[in-house]
């Protein structure tokens, strides 16, 4: 397969700490890919080496199926830690700035603007903006020369619950209707689901997994709660009947806490019902990508 951005044994030392040890990263066209990892696990070194803003003490780095040359590509965005702006500049203005820095025409500016939201600002100068807002202005910058990849370290960092919104569905919609590639990382892991079409995760430098959304979701753990009046005698039926065994079955005051298949949810609910059992709520729970991520951590207490 085919890969817009691929690693090939890419490994940084800083001294005789090992920052980034012989990672493979597969990213196609198209993915959201969400690198997840704790502080210090060489996340922001990897996306730095992605950029030519660090260089590899070892390996490659491949994009657009051809090895970085120690330069930046004009294919590729880039927002790493706080955006870079004229604080005393109207976005558009910081905009055009960063056209005359790069070389393209302004009129690119006012599509752009539409695009990630920003333009109604008219002239207030971006020191004024919310934080979500300086955030969009940096996609804003990162989107000037039309990138096919834009790489993007902690955007939702500090932000609040409109603010990360925000950036997810920008995110969102560049991805479904501009076709471009993003490579994410963050702390916030149930958010990023939200968004991440594959993951990666990484501890110690070390890349121990690469999966899909679907396939996270396959593996996670599934519950089904149900509620009801008399959960003992609920709890001998299901086992009795031999669609569950016992020790998938969990009592927790007058709920039911079953290990299966949601599809089963209906046989359960009708051998219940027809046993004059009340059911009064049925759902269920998923484990999450923060909880299969401190599985891959080892963490889980």
């Amino acid at each position: 397969m085919d890969y817009i951005l691929e690693t090939r044994q890419l490994t940084k030392k800083f001294g005789n700490k090992l920052a980034v040890d012989h990672v493979d990263m597969h990213i196609r066209k198209g993915d959201i890919y969400g690198l997840i990892g704790k502080n210090g696990a060489g996340k922001t070194t990897i996306m730095r080496m992605m950029l030519s803003l660090a260089f590899p003490t070892s390996g490659e780095i491949y994009m657009f199926g051809k090895p970085i040359t120690g330069t930046s590509d004009v294919k590729v965005g880039s927002l790493i830690e706080a955006p870079g702006i004229f604080k005393s500049y109207s976005a558009y203005d910081n905009l055009k700035a960063f056209c005359v820095l790069y070389g393209i025409d302004d009129a690119v500016i006012e599509p752009i603007l539409r695009i990630v939201g920003l333009a109604d600002t008219g002239k207030k100068k971006a020191g004024q903006f919310s934080l979500g807002m300086k955030q969009r202005l940096g996609i804003a910058i990162a989107l000037l020369a039309e990138p096919e990849i834009i790489i993007l370290d902690e955007p939702v960092n500090g932000l609040d619950p409109a603010g990360i919104k925000d950036v997810r569905d920008l995110v969102i919609k560049l991805n479904q209707e501009k076709g471009v590639t993003f490579v994410i990382s963050s702390h916030l892991l149930d958010e990023l689901s939200k968004m991440v079409t594959k993951y990666g995760i990484i501890n110690n430098g070390c890349l121990l997994e690469e999966l899909d959304a679907a396939e996270l979701e396959r593996r996670g753990s599934h519950q089904i709660v149900i509620t009801v009046s008399d959960p003992l005698k609920s709890a001998n039926l299901l086992s009795g009947s031999g669609m569950i065994p016992p020790q998938n079955i969990c009592i927790a005051g007058n709920q039911l806490l079953i290990n299966a298949n949601f599809q089963d949810s209906a046989r359960f609910n009708k051998l219940l019902v027809d046993n004059d059992i009340w059911v009064s709520s049925l759902e269920l729970k998923s484990e999450g990508v923060e909880q299969y991520y401190m599985h891959a951590m080892g963490d889980m207490r």
